[in-house]
């Protein structure tokens, strides 16, 4: 069973959103994510100053069974990236929701925020999965 933190928000293609007290997001995958995708080898985090609509790839991480994009869950700049995952990937493997995040970003609108699935809604789509 994943972990599906109740205080963050979903996005459909698995990634999750956790608005911080300065109004910036802060992006990864979910544990379901990582699990399917198996021990990552490799992620790149976007460019610090990229701007992305929502849907849009933003990010890659490579895993000894594929690679897949990460989707931009709202528009938005890119204000950090979590660079040291290039050297770790493993982070995200271990801490999903921590030491895993893949970056941060300042949405153009943050009331679309409210538009992504809360940790009820995102259970009930694994478990539709």
């Amino acid at each position: 069973m994943s972990k599906v933190p109740a205080e963050l928000k979903y996005a459909k293609s698995h990634e999750w959103v956790r608005v911080e007290d300065d109004g910036t997001i802060t992006v990864g995958i979910s544990d379901h994510a990582q699990g399917a995708l198996g021990d990552l080898v490799y992620v790149e985090a976007p460019e610090v100053g990229e701007s992305y609509g929502a849907g849009d790839a933003a990010a890659v991480v490579e895993s000894v069974k594929a690679a897949s994009d990460i989707y931009c869950p709202v528009a938005g700049e890119v204000v950090e990236s979590h660079e040291s995952l290039a050297d770790e990937p493993e982070h995200v493997n271990e801490d999903p929701y921590g030491e895993g995040w893949i970056f941060r970003l300042r949405p153009e609108k943050p009331e679309d925020v409210d538009g992504l699935m809360d940790a009820a809604a995102y259970q009930k789509l694994l478990e539709d999965e």
